[in-house]
Order: C-alpha cells, then structure tokens, then sequence
C-alpha cells in the first residue's frame, strides 16, 4: 500500500492536507483520497474521504497544485 501525503500551510499555523492511498480493492486498483486539516496539538479534522479509480490520479494530482498544496512527509 503506497501513501502519498500533500500538504498547504495556513495562516493560523496549522495545514490542510490530503492523503493519497492505493489499494487493491476485489482485484481493482483504486486509492483512497482523505483530506482534512490540522493544527497542532490539536487531534486532525477529517473533511473528505472517498475512493478513486487509479486513472483520475494525474488529474487530482493535477488539482491540488493548483490549490496550492505541495508533495509532504506525512503530517501525523
């Protein structure tokens, strides 16, 4: 299971993130995309979580540049 984690700082000092996850789902390769934000000590807010299918990766990929959020280590 491969993880990709995108990140865009915020004003506050927190981030919003997204989390990019791939998984074979009944022999189908789709990723789970989780987006939230967090601003530390505080525990992470889940905003979105949904399943994808494998080929809308570059688009998405795509999306979040433009939204201003850049390839991360993981947040938490």
């Amino acid at each position: 299971m491969l993880s990709q984690w995108w990140v865009r700082p915020r004003n506050d000092g927190g981030c919003d993130y997204v989390r990019l996850r791939s998984s074979s789902i009944q022999g189908k390769e789709q990723y789970e995309w989780i987006e939230g934000c967090h601003l530390p000590p505080q525990m992470p807010l889940l905003k979105k979580r949904r399943w994808l299918s494998l080929e809308t990766m570059p688009i998405h990929r795509h999306q979040l540049e433009a939204h201003g959020y850049q390839p991360s280590k993981p947040v938490f």
